[in-house]
């Protein structure tokens, strides 16, 4: 049951730094990047087993994640680091962002204005968007954020898979009426 629990509380820090991650800038070998501001040409994406790798301080976990999106509508990052078992599940609006910890039952809601409080620069939903979609600037086959989180330097690296555009997804609304709602404005 420990290693169970560590494992969620790994996937949800993956996830919460995903969101952490977006709004910051990326630090790259070659310079600077910035997201871009442009339409997508595309309805749906679906990435599947993309390896993602968070990095705080000497402490470095890596779990597979499905990332499932509808076009300005919706997201959906399953977090999977054992044999294809969603631990974990990150859902995103424009609006609000919400986290399934499906070993202990719970989930956590908030809205980016919450969310942003104390993040410098903030996160919005078109960077999160091209983060779980593969456009970021950094390129289509990886992407290495690295930034700090008050005291602390915090990496995220993605490895993309080929995605597949205008294929069904499955990101419908988790149904919340089976696991306990938690607080986390504490930890904002």
């Amino acid at each position: 049951m420990v290693l169970l629990r560590k494992t969620f509380i790994w996937g949800m820090m993956c996830c919460v730094l995903v969101l952490v991650s977006c709004g910051t800038k990326r630090k790259m070998a070659v310079g600077q990047e910035t997201a871009t501001e442009s339409t997508p040409m595309w309805h749906t994406c679906l990435i599947q087993n993309a390896r993602a790798t968070l990095s705080l301080g000497d402490n470095q976990i890596s779990a597979n994640v499905t990332m499932q999106t509808v076009r300005d509508s919706m997201l959906v990052i399953s977090v999977m680091p054992l044999l294809g078992l969603e631990i974990a599940r990150f859902e995103a609006t424009p609006f609000e962002l919400t986290g399934f910890n499906k070993l202990e039952g719970t989930y956590a809601t908030t809205t980016y204005a919450e969310l942003n409080r104390n993040l410098v620069p903030t996160i919005n939903w078109d960077v999160l968007q091209q983060l779980c979609t593969a456009e970021l600037p950094t390129g289509d086959k990886s992407a290495r954020l690295v930034y700090t989180l008050g005291d602390k330097t915090v990496e995220l690296s993605v490895i993309y898979p080929v995605r597949k555009l205008d294929v069904p997804v499955k990101v419908n609304k988790q149904n919340t009426s089976r696991y306990k709602k938690i607080d986390i404005t504490k930890w904002l």
